[in-house]
């Protein structure tokens, strides 16, 4: 339990009390990365819904992408621009590592994020205009979990860093019950309701991340030969925006063809 509430704290700005210490195995609390994404979740759905029902869906839509912001501290957008600015400048290892720890927005940097929000914004309008909700809570539980198999999976790509702390130090139990835990947490509503097709989209949609997650890591060896905390927050960014879309298209064709 010590180390979930320090996970909480170390991938939230949610207000928890921990020592905040992170122990030499700390990276053991990997398989609580879908559990983080759950309360999220959580949070996302709450405030989007109901702002939605008093304001509509635009301003539900925008209310679910801040608290995104707000609840993680843009820390995933942050490695999403660092990723950008850094590994498409198209540089060397050494200096593409170094554009990264630079804390100065690029241009690459700054299109990726809005380009990202915006799609977050549009595709979330539609969720809530059209009632899939539940794609609001699930949304963050796929990032995670794209997270830890990157983490499973992955290399670090220099000595030192924050994402060093689990980057290629995931076991594979660590793994699988994280992934175990978020693909119950996508499937359980699903049964408690016995409306089985948001279980088959969604397990659907996980193969589908966990392939693009694989591929994308393996274009980034390519260019450093390794992850970054950065590349981290990117992974789990862009697999919350390939898995709205994935969810919205899969819940469009369920409703066409079954």
């Amino acid at each position: 339990m010590e180390r979930f509430i320090t996970l909480l704290s170390f991938l939230t700005r949610i207000p928890v009390k921990t020592s905040g210490k992170l122990d030499e195995e700390f990276h053991k609390s990997a398989k609580y990365f879908s559990l983080v994404g759950i309360v999220l979740g959580i949070f996302y759905l709450i405030f989007g819904l109901a702002t939605s029902k008093i304001f509509g869906a635009h301003i539900g839509a925008l209310v679910f992408i801040s608290t995104n912001i707000i609840l993680t501290g843009g820390l995933h957008l942050d490695g999403l621009g660092d990723t950008f600015d850094g590994l498409y400048s198209y540089r060397d290892k050494d200096r593409i590592l170094e554009i990264m720890k630079d804390s100065r927005l690029g241009t690459n940097a700054l299109l990726a994020i809005l380009i990202l929000i915006l799609f977050k914004i549009a595709l979330a309008d539609k969720f809530i205009s059209q009632g899939y909700y539940y794609g609001l809570f699930f949304m963050p539980v796929m990032g995670k979990m794209a997270s830890v198999l990157a983490c499973y999976k992955g290399k670090t790509a220099k000595k030192n860093g924050m994402g060093n702390a689990f980057i290629g130090k995931v076991s594979a139990i660590d793994f699988y019950i994280a992934l175990g835990i978020g693909i119950l947490a996508m499937v359980l509503p699903s049964i408690l309701i016995k409306d089985y097709s948001i279980a088959i989209i969604n397990v659907t949609v996980v193969i589908i991340v966990i392939i693009l997650t694989l591929g994308y890591m393996n274009h980034v060896y390519k260019i450093i030969d390794g992850l970054t905390g950065d590349i981290l927050g990117a992974i789990c960014e862009l697999s919350e925006v390939v898995y709205l879309f994935m969810y919205y298209l899969g819940v469009t064709l369920w409703q066409l063809f079954i």
